[in-house]
């Protein structure tokens, strides 16, 4: 095992990976810029050191800088978490000429899959399905055009370095096709510093599914399941849950096998995720790989029963995956809500600004991952994520009823979430039923919001009641010290009582 690791991160992924290094024996090491000197990452760390000033590129994203830091601390590998420089090979690279091991797949994996054309081109090789289209970048409009009548339209444009929805665009007919690759080329560039954007059939009202696979440096591969990501905004994941509705026994062990084979034709080593795109006769496409952990992971890790940062802490420190494919057992279901600070009545605006109030759920069932404490100043300059909050059942409905729960017991204020928003989704009868695509959500917001009784209500009255008694003179007894102080308790829980059982 390793020595000494630094997280090259912050946020409830810092925290996740820092809690996985003490539970190893491993001490860790914490990096921060300026807004995040009283970060929850940087608390939990063994040790913490100053990048920089906020702007990423002068802190998170700046290699020599994290590298300086590892050298002064005396750490022997880094962990990237998610996002910032999880999937930069310049970074895994630079890390491997500091003799300091990167947690994640080799520079040249990361490179293999980290353009989608590339990608694209090593799973035709392969003999992965994948979506028809374009396997390099367009060259110009009328080679867009031509592969558009090839394919036939509805059509999407994607940028090859992209994610998240950026550099994306959906062409129904050939009058909208020169304009949107010129915004999609413009958007990418911008986004990635590449305009590379190619072509493929558009799947209409796909379902997105992902296959979570573990490679060891020893030539070993397996599969964990599959996730279902199909709610997702501006092509950005919401909610997750393992395993799909839709999958059975045998379509989870052929889209695994073929995930196994997309790490293999990459030589991919560690922890990484092969995204498909799945049409309404249930066939599966390759998508993407993401060279990294995942922001759901931990849906993955209560349906296997097992810790994904401590196996990819393992693999590579040169050990052997202790199980092999037939030893993996999927039991019961888990959901994943991200709790952002952004205000979902206002476009979904970010929200930061000072936690005055946090009162985060618990009980059976529910997992909470989160970076940010009552007090804590949420910060403009990066992704306003704030907590992951998982259900876990012994079946998809429980899991529901559980999140139902928990959300209901959930309290931030200073700040607006969108804690509402996934209120709206688990109450939803479509999802309930399993009926997903890509398209889910956004049909759900533009529905009219029907308000439900929230039992919240009553808890602000029960307070509103319990300072009115105990402030207001009149309710007050006369006498003074221990006696008052009595009084004043059982006038408080008598109001609260009376109002919340209203």
């Amino acid at each position: 095992m390793f020595k000494k690791i630094l997280i090259a991160n912050r946020g409830e992924i810092g925290v996740r990976v820092i809690r996985a290094c003490r539970e190893l024996g491993i001490p860790s090491v914490a990096v921060y810029s300026d807004v995040d000197r009283a970060a929850l990452h940087v608390a939990k760390a063994d040790e913490a050191y100053y990048l920089g000033k906020p702007p990423a590129a002068e802190s998170y994203l700046n290699i020599q800088k994290i590298l300086d830091v590892a050298k002064r601390a005396g750490v022997d590998a880094i962990h990237p978490g998610y996002g910032f420089l999880s999937e930069n090979a310049k970074f895994a690279r630079a890390c491997k000429g500091a003799g300091v091991k990167f947690i994640g797949p080799t520079a040249e994996a990361m490179e293999m899959m980290g353009s989608k054309t590339g990608a694209r081109r090593v799973m035709e090789k392969a003999d992965i399905p994948f979506v028809p289209g374009s396997l390099r970048g367009l060259k110009s409009p009328e080679e867009a055009e031509e592969v558009a009548k090839e394919i036939g339209y509805p059509v999407m444009l994607k940028a090859a370095a992209g994610g998240g929805g950026k550099g994306m665009r959906l062409v129904h007919s050939p009058a909208d096709l020169r304009s949107a690759l010129e915004g999609a080329k413009s958007e990418a560039a911008r986004a990635f510093g590449d305009d590379e954007v190619y072509i493929e059939k558009a799947i209409i009202n796909p379902r997105h599914i992902e296959v979570q696979v573990l490679g060891d440096e020893h030539g070993n591969v397996v599969y964990l399941g599959e996730r279902e990501c199909s709610i997702q905004r501006r092509h950005q994941k919401v909610l997750e849950e393992a395993p799909s509705p839709i999958v059975d026994a045998d379509m989870r062990r052929r889209m695994g096998e073929v995930a196994v084979r997309v790490a293999k034709a990459a030589n991919y080593t560690n922890a990484g995720t092969v995204e498909f795109l799945v049409d309404q006769q249930k066939n599966f496409y390759f998508l993407e790989m993401n060279t990294r952990l995942q922001v759901e992971h931990p849906v993955t890790e209560l349906t296997t029963g097992l810790d994904l940062v401590h196996l990819q802490i393992l693999i590579a420190s040169g050990g052997t995956l202790p199980f092999g494919q037939e030893d993996i057992q999927i039991r019961g279901h888990a959901i994943e809500c991200r709790i952002y600070a952004e205000d979902p009545d206002n476009q979904f605006f970010p929200s930061p600004g000072k936690i005055t109030l946090l009162v985060p759920p618990a009980g059976p069932g529910i997992r909470h991952d989160s970076g940010s404490y009552e007090g804590w100043v949420v910060p403009i300059d990066y992704d306003p994520l704030m907590a992951k909050l998982i259900g876990y059942g012994s079946d998809r409905r429980q899991a529901i009823m559980r999140l139902q729960r928990a959300l209901r017991e959930y309290f931030v204020v200073g700040i607006k979430t969108n804690i509402t928003l996934f209120q709206r989704i688990l109450s939803d009868g479509d999802f309930q039923a399993g009926k997903l695509d890509t398209g889910f959500l956004d049909r759900l917001l533009a529905q009219p919001v029907t308000h439900a009784p929230d039992n919240r209500h009553a808890a602000i009255a029960a307070i509103a009641a319990g300072l009115f008694a105990v402030l207001d003179p009149a309710a007050r007894s006369n006498g003074t010290g221990a006696g008052q102080a009595a009084s004043a308790e059982s006038n408080w829980k008598r109001s609260a009582r009376r109002e919340a059982l209203r």
